[in-house]
């Protein structure tokens, strides 16, 4: 049975509403009240939770309109109303060789074995860094090599599954004897209160310590790498690459078609990838692929 996240994260952003709409009836909210909640977020300079929140209060009235509780979403008429967030860049090595010795630095560091294991993954997975410090293990097939994670926990708000290579679920029967009896179930527990998950910042202040610059290296940017990497390689097809990110096709007719999550392919391309990681890591010898990829969300 899945173990549940201690706390849901869409809990928090529904406070935030909740705060300001306190027990009004949904028929009597309106745009500019919506605007309310927003603005102050905005003027913090929160703007991608400013935009979250839009995106989660739209939503809650979409239920209530298909249970005919509401007639329209408020949420629509804001669109451009407040600023969009600027797209961040996340540092990230797309260098093979330089690669190679960031794998090498990780092995070696010497902070708690769990920071460890979350950065070895976060190599080896090309996950989100929220997707696996919110990660429980109850979400791990390890028999099957397999990690599912729920939608409430993704980006796109959609199921997805990462193939688990032999050097990934290696890596979690090691993690297991240490984390795998929390009550909360999280793979990855905070030092201070095992019911929340280590921060991000744990991660990226690791790669500090190692002497990866935030120039340089960040937890998020494991992403561009496999992304730029897997591509440059061509031996794989941009599908199975951008199925195992989790990003959605921008054309709508052609994600229409494109129902598949060419899981076949990406059970090679993980493989491969944790093969090649491990290639990278002893300094062997490194193939000359085309022109570096963009950094990936």
């Amino acid at each position: 049975m899945r173990q549940k996240s201690p706390q849901p994260p869409l809990d928090w952003l529904l406070r935030l509403a909740k705060a300001e709409f306190g027990s009004l009836p949904i028929t009597s909210i309106s745009s500019a009240e919506t605007l309310r909640v927003l603005k102050p977020l905005e003027a913090a300079g929160k703007l991608e939770t400013a935009k979250r929140l839009r995106s989660t209060i739209g939503a809650v009235f979409r239920h209530a309109i298909t249970t005919a509780r509401a007639e329209i979403d408020p949420t629509q008429a804001l669109r451009g109303a407040i600023d969009s967030p600027n797209p961040q860049h996340r540092a990230a090595i797309l260098d093979p060789v330089a690669f190679g010795g960031l794998l090498r630095a990780i092995d070696g560091f010497m902070g708690q074995p769990m920071t460890r294991a979350a950065l070895q993954l976060m190599a080896l997975l090309a996950c989100r860094p929220g997707e696996l410090r919110h990660a429980v293990w109850g979400e791990f097939d390890l028999d099957s090599r397999v990690w599912n994670i729920p939608a409430d926990r993704t980006k796109m708000r959609r199921p997805h599954r990462i193939p688990l290579a032999k050097q990934a679920v290696a890596i979690l029967n090691e993690l297991h004897p240490i984390t795998g009896h929390g009550a909360a179930g999280l793979v990855f527990p905070g030092l201070r209160s095992v019911s929340r998950p280590i921060s991000e910042n744990t991660m990226n202040a690791a790669l500090r310590r190692i002497g990866f610059s935030q120039e340089e290296a960040t937890s998020h940017g494991f992403r561009s790498t496999f992304s730029t990497l897997s591509n440059e390689s061509g031996k794989w097809s941009v599908n199975a690459i951008e199925a195992a990110l989790a990003h959605i096709e921008a054309n709508s007719v052609r994600r229409a078609y494109a129902r598949g999550d060419y899981w076949t392919e990406r059970v090679k391309l993980m493989t491969w990838w944790a093969d090649y990681c491990d290639t990278l890591r002893k300094g062997g010898v490194v193939l000359e692929f085309e022109q570096h990829g963009s950094a990936v969300s």
